[in-house]
């Protein structure tokens, strides 16, 4: 019969959300540029991208969502969406490589930034101690690991309170994560600007910091969803990607924690010690 669907592929009606999305981050980029020059209505013209994305990612995941309710994603469709998912991690990966390349290229050769006087850390530089605060989200996020493991373990067994509990508790300890964070760099001693540590410092650390923030979110999704009925044990890429990604965050940190925190600051006056 012409016109019949013979394959296993959900073919999408035409969508406007590709279009708005690359629109939208257009706008919102053009005024990251404005706002950072000081041009008139620069933050505006931001914050009208910035509402555009938003928009976007909620409408075009909400017909996702609905897509999997109608029975739209068959395996080969689950498994593809799966692939997108691996290859943005990928592609998140290597965007940290950036940040930690430029810290190893600075603390294996300091020698050619005459700014540092030839060490690494920097001549005259308090570090923050990594078996204290550090240390703590080190555990945290460990800990959150396991909790949305559990949590994962719970929903492919049938298990829908230990499915909530698992996500609940991996939220919370996102958030005390952030909070700890945000209290370490308030009192971090050095700054952003003017030195090279101070800037390739919360460059890794802050970008990790918005990854945590935005798996926190992912995290409430689910857990929103959960409460609405969605995801079985046959059915729940949603829930699995967030669980993913929260697993990639987790390992970053692993590496910023050995790198930076411990190995970056080796040598130098440890702050308040």
């Amino acid at each position: 019969m012409a016109g019949a669907k013979n394959h296993d592929y959900h073919i999408l009606p035409p969508s406007l959300w590709p279009f708005m999305g690359s629109m939208s981050a257009l706008v919102m980029a053009s005024g990251a540029v404005m706002w950072m020059h000081s041009q008139p209505f620069g933050g505006w013209v931001f914050l009208l991208g910035l509402f555009g994305v938003l928009a976007t990612m909620f409408f075009w995941w909400s017909d996702v969502i609905r897509e999997a309710r109608a029975g739209d994603h068959t395996p080969v469709v689950a498994l593809h969406l799966r692939y997108g998912m691996i290859l943005f991690i990928a592609s998140e990966v290597m965007f940290f490589v950036g940040w930690f390349w430029s810290w190893f290229d600075f603390a294996l050769f300091p020698s050619t930034v005459e700014a540092v006087g030839g060490v690494w850390p920097p001549k005259g530089i308090e570090v923050i101690d990594p078996f204290a605060f550090p240390l703590l989200n080190t555990l945290i996020l460990l800990c959150s690991g396991t909790t949305v493991t559990w949590a994962h373990h719970s929903l492919l067994h049938g298990d829908r309170e230990g499915l909530k509990k698992g996500l609940w508790l991996t939220i919370i300890l996102g958030l005390v994560f952030s909070c700890i964070q945000a209290y370490e760099y308030a009192h971090a001693p050095f700054a952003f600007k003017g030195l090279n540590y101070g800037a390739a410092f919360f460059m890794a650390t802050g970008f990790h910091g918005f990854h945590v923030i935005v798996g926190t979110i992912f995290l409430i999704v689910c857990l929103i969803r959960t409460y609405r009925g969605d995801f079985t044990p046959k059915q729940h890429f949603g829930f699995e990607a967030a669980a993913w990604y929260w697993h990639f965050v987790d390992v970053v940190w692993l590496f910023l924690f050995v790198s930076i925190y411990v190995w970056g600051g080796w040598g130098a006056t440890i702050h308040g010690g």
